[in-house]
C-alpha cells in the first residue's frame, strides 16, 4: 500500500498538524512515512500545505507531484490542487468554504462541512481534526485508536493538554458523518 496526499488550506487552520497526525499515526503503526510541510510567506491567514506519504515499503522520493488523496479546507487550496489529483484519486474538501464548480469525472469527491461542524462544536480551529476522522473513515490509512489514544496526547501535551478532549470529539465526528 502507499497512498500520497496533499493537505491544503490557510495558515491557521491546521493544515501542517493534520499532516502530522496523519504521519505520526503511520509511524506507530510500523509503515513508513513522509511529511514535507510548506508555509506562504505570512504564517496566519496564508496559504499552508503538506505533503504525506504513507507506504508499506521504502520511500525513494518525498515528491508529490500527482496525490491520491487530496484534502482541501479552503476553495482556493481545492482549485490549486485539483488538477493535479491522478485519475481514480479522491478529494476531501470543506464544504463549508469550498465551492465545487467544476468536478473531475475520474475522481471521487467527498464534501464535508468541516468549518461548520467545528463552529458547533464550539471552535473552528478542530476543522482540521474532523476532516481527519472522515478521512481515515474512508481510506483507512491509519487507525482511529491510534490517533486518539497515542498521537493527540502527544501532541497536545503540556500547555495544549486542555485541547486533548475536544480533539478526541472532533475526531469521533469526522468517523461518524455521513
Amino acid at each position: 500500500m502507499e497512498k500520497k496526499l496533499i493537505i491544503a488550506g490557510f495558515g491557521g487552520q491546521g493544515v501542517i498538524l493534520a499532516g502530522k497526525i496523519l504521519a505520526n499515526a503511520g509511524m506507530l503503526e510500523n509503515k513508513k512515512i513522509s511529511l514535507v510541510p510548506s508555509y506562504g510567506p505570512e504564517m496566519r491567514g496564508g496559504t499552508a500545505n503538506c505533503t504525506v506519504i504513507i507506504k508499506d515499503g521504502e520511500i525513494y522520493s518525498p515528491v508529490v507531484d500527482h496525490p491520491d488523496i487530496l484534502v482541501a479546507l479552503n476553495n482556493p487550496s481545492l482549485e490549486r490542487f485539483k488538477p493535479d489529483v491522478a485519475p481514480g484519486g479522491r478529494i476531501f474538501f470543506n464544504s463549508s468554504l469550498c465551492l465545487t464548480k467544476t468536478q473531475r469525472k475520474d475522481l471521487h469527491y467527498f464534501g464535508i462541512p468541516v468549518s461548520d461542524m467545528a463552529t458547533d462544536m464550539g471552535n473552528v480551529r478542530v476543522a482540521n481534526v474532523i476532516m481527519l476522522g472522515a478521512l481515515i473513515k474512508e481510506t483507512r490509512l491509519v487507525k482511529k485508536d491510534t490517533i486518539s489514544n497515542k498521537v493527540l496526547p502527544e501532541l497536545l501535551s503540556g500547555k495544549k493538554s486542555s485541547l486533548l478532549e475536544l480533539n478526541r470529539k472532533a475526531l469521533e465526528e469526522g468517523i461518524r458523518y455521513n
